[in-house]
């Protein structure tokens, strides 16, 4: 299967979800890159009306060059219409692991205040249990980090500081934190991790989406499924 294409269906299928006058999340990576396309054409030709609040400074920039208005909390008074983006995993009951963009603390705030999250995806990023390919991102404060790498290697979990590429150094987030990625063995409670490392001191998110999908939009080679909660 063509997971270009795949992302390419799932992406352009997002935008045929938006009316005029909604408010609505734009996500972050390759395949939330295709509805930010496909939005753009559709306020070009169609002339839609929308505004969207970007995940990151990459959506944002992706978004601007598509022509997609952009705003703030500070200009909304109610919970946004629609978010979308995209995953590295998806359980079967629709719990999430974000974050290979480390842009996973803004995504989860932005599909929190949303009435309507939609994943978009290839059929890859659907597994059986949460950590079966993916590690957990988190993001630090960086003066944290020994601590939180000690921590976590006494819970026995594998965990190290992602390191940029083409630059020295950690990666450092749009909020100037830094990011832990951690392979658990199984995690067969999200929820309960969840809770668990947020009550780390110097955690400031994971990349653990518990409860918050509405529905998942996956890219096949016949066109897209649809999986709601």
């Amino acid at each position: 299967m063509d997971q270009d294409m795949a992302k390419r269906r799932a992406g352009e299928e997002a935008a045929r979800y938006l009316e005029d006058g909604m408010t609505i999340g734009l996500g972050t990576g390759s395949t939330t890159a295709y509805a930010l396309a496909a939005i753009g054409k559709k306020i070009r030709e169609d002339g839609l009306q929308i505004r969207g609040i970007p995940t990151s400074s990459s959506a944002e920039i992706i978004a601007r060059n598509h022509g997609i208005p952009i705003c703030t909390f500070d200009d909304v008074s109610e919970k946004l219409d629609i978010a979308f983006d995209g995953a590295d995993e998806v359980s079967p009951k629709l719990d999430l692991i974000k974050g290979r963009g480390a842009a996973h603390t803004r995504e989860k705030l932005i599909a929190s205040q949303s009435k309507r999250f939609l994943v978009l995806v290839d059929p890859s990023k659907l597994v059986s249990q949460l950590g079966k390919k993916a590690s957990v991102p988190i993001e630090i404060l960086p003066v944290a980090a020994p601590v939180i790498l000690r921590t976590l290697c006494a819970m026995e979990v594998h965990a190290s500081l992602r390191i940029g590429v083409q630059k020295d150094g950690p990666v450092v987030t749009d909020q100037g934190f830094w990011i832990v990625d951690a392979a658990f063995p199984s995690i067969s409670n999200p929820g309960q991790l969840s809770r668990t490392l947020l009550e780390m001191p110097g955690v400031l998110e994971h990349g653990l989406f518990v409860n918050l999908v509405t529905d998942v939009i996956v890219g096949t080679e016949s066109g897209v499924d649809i999986i709601r909660r």
